[in-house]
């Protein structure tokens, strides 16, 4: 019998070094925009370089670019939800600074705008003063301090606002909130964008322009976007339907006080309104301007009739109020 030997074969598998992508905007030239109000996820983590000399001992800083809005002022800078690796020697916290430059990205002409902060836990850096319409650009780095051999390298959100940020209610706005009475339409009134797009769509002249006529059938939030220096922003309005009146369904002409006559809440406020009723033939039964004496079907017969009231209302064009009435004899 020939000897069947089993070979087994051992593979050794080595450890490989992470390697960490450096950052996009690592670079001044390659900062990344902020814009108001819209946190932006970052990370530090494989960046090169080192902090003006204005800081802490540190290095992989990463770039930041905003642009302020047209009335300037304080700009509040937040630092968020920091995560930094637990590595021997790595420290744990970030600094920001903002900087000005004469000439973009020109490190012989820029300016320190704020003083150095730093911290392990979130932070927000409000910086007053900054000149409207003007850009400027923060610095986010890793501290090398209290013994640490290493910069910190930590992901980390970074968010503006402030009066001098905000560009929502500020430079863009979809206009104020509109109360319209059912069946009338509106012109909506955005302004400050560079070019607009509205959702939805439904009752609305177009969707592109920054004034387009709106004649919702139900109380609708209309948003509308635009983009301004490389953010895109958005507003909304809230065109409010309000039904001007509410004309009872049924009426019981018997005399026994209750809906002898046709009631319709709100018709006062009206004086000059017209009321018509149609029977199923399309001959007119009532009519009155003004509605001083409430239709009671007065020789009339059990059965379903139609009416229109038309308003006189002073805010747009408004449609006939529509529906049918029901006699009960």
């Amino acid at each position: 019998m020939r000897e069947v030997r089993s070979i087994v074969f051992f593979l050794s598998v080595l450890p490989v070094q992470a390697v960490l992508a450096q950052p996009g905007n690592q670079d001044c030239a390659t900062a990344t925009t902020l814009c108001a109000q819209q946190p932006v996820a970052g990370s530090n983590a494989g960046a090169a370089g080192l902090l003006p000399t204005l800081c802490p001992p540190g290095g992989s800083l990463v770039w930041y670019t905003f642009i302020t809005n047209s009335v300037g002022g304080i700009v509040d800078l937040n630092v968020s939800g920091i995560n930094c690796p637990s590595i021997v020697g790595m420290d744990n916290e970030l600094s920001l600074l903002v900087l000005n430059f004469g000439i973009p990205c020109d490190i012989a002409t820029y300016s320190v705008v704020n003083s150095c902060e730093q911290d392990s836990v979130d932070f927000t850096v409000s910086v007053p003063g900054l000149a409207a319409n003007t850009q400027y650009w923060a610095v986010v780095a890793g501290v090398q301090d209290n013994g640490a051999s290493l910069p910190a390298e930590c992901a980390f959100n970074i968010s503006t606002s402030g009066p001098g940020a905000n560009i929502v209610g500020v430079d863009f706005s979809a206009g104020p909130d509109i109360t319209l009475p059912e069946g009338s339409n509106t012109q909506l009134l955005a302004t400050g964008g560079s070019t607009y797009l509205w959702t939805p769509n439904s009752g609305l002249s177009g969707d592109d322009i920054a004034d387009p006529f709106a004649q919702p059938t139900e109380t609708t939030t209309y948003t509308v976007s635009t983009e301004l220096n490389g953010c895109t922003y958005m507003d909304e309005v809230v065109v409010e339907v309000k039904r001007l009146i509410s004309p009872f369904n049924t009426i019981t002409p018997n005399g026994d006080g209750r809906n002898d006559v046709w009631e319709i809440f709100g018709i006062n406020d009206y004086p000059q309104s017209k009321v018509s009723i149609y029977d199923r033939w399309g001959q007119r039964v009532f009519s009155s301007v003004g509605y001083k004496e409430p239709f009671n079907g007065e020789g009339l017969p059990t059965a379903t009739y139609y009416w229109i009231i038309e308003l006189n209302i002073l805010q747009g064009v408004a449609e006939p109020y529509t529906g049918f009435l029901t006699i009960i004899n």
